[in-house]
């Protein structure tokens, strides 16, 4: 049954995660704390989705709105991980878990007439959790540690470029003479902490583990260019919201399991408004998200040989409504993922493929809502993992 669980966690960097609620890359999964004696393991994602929206809504301005497509507005990427795990004795163990937990592209098309044309947007992070694991008996342990996070981030938003002299704040997507805005966040540090435990039944490869990831606050130092100045100092408050991770697995007939997971992440409180955006737009931000999501994740593995294993599960969130950011126009998932691991020694090589139907959201500009719909779109994500048993 140990090859069908590293089977089935194999896939955390494939496209469920990667699309998940907010801008969730990774699923900070800490499955590598459960693998036998020491062992060291490298995972690569690669995602290529495809999401593109229509204007509903045609803004009173010449030049802008009239029903134009977007384009694809999401860039393919890479990501990954690395963790090794060692077992000080029967009952201490500790792993070193690298990830890039969050993270978002954004590249809408120049020339399509869409009003928000040439905007683009990335934020970037890479963590490193110090993770231990203590054994009161076979079947009950806990875990906790401690993790490090980098995160910085940057936008150009062309149709937030000036002041409305009568309120003092302009309007997001509607225009006016002025620069376009643009901000870039340096790179900052942060600590929060993982907690945890797991109840495990080894003769029925039964475990549900839960887990605990705090908040993590930065401070970016900010350079903001826009209607009300070139290169405009600030500094950004971000905080990577709590998440709870509740994973299970048993096996439900010889050489077959069952695994699932349940991961909630309080969006709702996340939320990047640097100061200069802040007050061009008379007080919106220019990314946050209105409720908490829920991602859940079923599947099947099976162990064919002593060589071959595969799985097939199934990913869902919930849409929640509401109006979606125009740097995230995305709302609630499907997803079927098919994936295999073949054994040999002390390695294991796993690969897998998801299908990711997106659900439809609308976005704002301004007093115009909805002023897009993006709808029918998909991605397709993929995963490669190794591991190695020492």
């Amino acid at each position: 049954m140990k090859h069908l669980f590293c089977t089935a966690s194999a896939f955390a960097l494939s496209a469920t995660a990667a699309l998940a609620g907010g801008v969730d890359r990774s699923g900070q999964p800490i499955g590598v704390l459960f693998e036998q004696g020491t062992y060291a393991e490298l995972s690569f994602g690669s995602l290529r989705p495809d999401v593109s929206g229509s204007e509903v809504f045609p803004l009173p301005l010449p030049g802008v709105g009239g029903f134009d497509d977007s384009g694809d507005m999401a860039p393919d990427f890479v990501t990954f991980s690395a963790a090794f795990k060692h077992d000080v004795n029967d009952r201490l163990s500790f792993a070193l878990i690298l990830d890039k937990p969050y993270g978002a592209e954004v590249d809408y098309d120049d020339g399509t007439g869409y009003f928000a044309a040439d905007s683009t947007a990335t934020l970037h992070s890479f963590a490193a959790t110090a993770i231990g694991r203590y054994k009161f008996t076979e079947r009950i342990s806990v875990h906790a540690g401690l993790r490090y996070q980098e995160l910085s981030a940057k936008a150009v938003v062309p149709f937030v470029n000036g002041v409305d002299p009568s309120t003092g704040g302009g309007l997001p997507g509607v225009p006016s003479p002025g620069t376009p805005y643009e901000a870039y966040g340096k790179q900052d540090g942060g600590w929060g902490y993982v907690l945890g435990g797991a109840y495990e039944i080894p003769d029925i490869a039964l475990r549900v583990a839960l887990t605990y990831n705090s908040r993590i606050d930065h401070e970016l130092d900010t350079t903001e260019t826009s209607a009300l100045g070139p290169d405009f100092e600030t500094k950004t408050d971000i905080t990577t919201p709590q998440s709870v991770n509740l994973d299970f697995q048993t096996g439900i007939a010889p050489d077959t399991l069952l695994f699932g997971g349940v991961r909630w992440v309080e969006w709702s409180e996340f939320d990047i408004t640097p100061q200069a955006y802040e007050t061009l737009t008379g007080g919106a931000s220019l990314v946050s998200y209105e409720d908490d999501t829920y991602t859940y994740t079923l599947g099947v593995g099976r162990r064919f040989t002593e060589q071959w294993a595969g799985q097939v599960s199934v990913g869902y969130e919930k849409q929640n409504g509401g109006f979606a950011s125009n740097l995230g126009p995305t709302d609630g998932q499907w997803s079927l993922g098919l994936g295999g691991s073949y054994t040999m020694d002390k390695i294991e090589i796993s690969a897998g493929v998801r299908y990711v139907w997106i659900g439809d959201a609308e976005t704002q500009a301004g007093p115009a809502a909805p002023v897009a719909e993006f709808e029918d779109n998909s991605a397709v994500g993929v995963g490669f993992k190794i591991g190695y048993t020492f």
